[in-house]
């Protein structure tokens, strides 16, 4: 099974993605999502929930046909603080947490094939306010979904990395503090 994994500067576009694979046929369990919970005010299925429980998952709410965006919920993952999150990539990060495996977020994303390069530059991403979209996908989809995933703006992980270590980032590292909301939209105001 192949993995494909696009970060994006906003949560409407990664939703989108989301949304897209879904109708290509990619199954919910298949596809992951990890935002950043700073920037949830822009996020209207998470907004109506602001104060659930660690990794409770607001299913119910939202009702039948919403697929994957039906299982978000609010989670710790280590250098990235309070994230709203679903799939099968956020329990691994959350399983490598609790010490279940090693490597977090970024140990994940290698697992399911990114360079650590990519995995750094991602995890950062969502540290400073972006939204993670990965799908594991079967055969020769592989091509066909990352286009799907590539229609909605996703940052260039080589060049988003090189303006992070301009500012002298080196890599992802998990006991960083997470940003704060104010430090979150700092940086989309930048990246903008």
């Amino acid at each position: 099974m192949k993995t494909v994994t696009r970060a994006y500067d906003t949560y409407a576009h990664a939703r989108e993605a989301v949304a897209a694979l879904e109708a290509a046929g990619v199954a919910a369990k298949d596809i992951s999502l990890v935002a950043n919970k700073s920037v949830s005010a822009e996020y209207d299925d998470v907004e109506k929930f602001p104060d659930a429980a660690t990794g409770a998952g607001f299913g119910g709410a939202l009702g039948g046909g919403a697929g994957l965006l039906a299982g978000l919920g609010i989670l710790s993952i280590p250098g990235l603080g309070p994230v709203v999150a679903a799939g099968w990539l956020a329990s691994i990060a959350v399983g490598a947490a609790a010490g279940a495996v090693a490597g977090g977020i970024v140990g994940a994303l290698v697992d399911a094939g990114l360079s650590k390069e990519h995995a750094d530059v991602y995890s950062e991403a969502v540290r400073r306010g972006c939204t993670l979209v990965s799908a594991r996908v079967r055969g020769a989809n592989g091509a066909r979904l990352q286009a799907i995933l590539d229609r909605y703006e996703p940052i260039d992980p080589t060049k988003r990395g090189s303006d992070y270590r301009r500012e002298g980032w080196t890599c992802f590292d998990p006991r960083a503090p997470a940003y704060t909301p104010s430090e979150t939209e700092l940086e989309r105001i930048r990246r903008d």
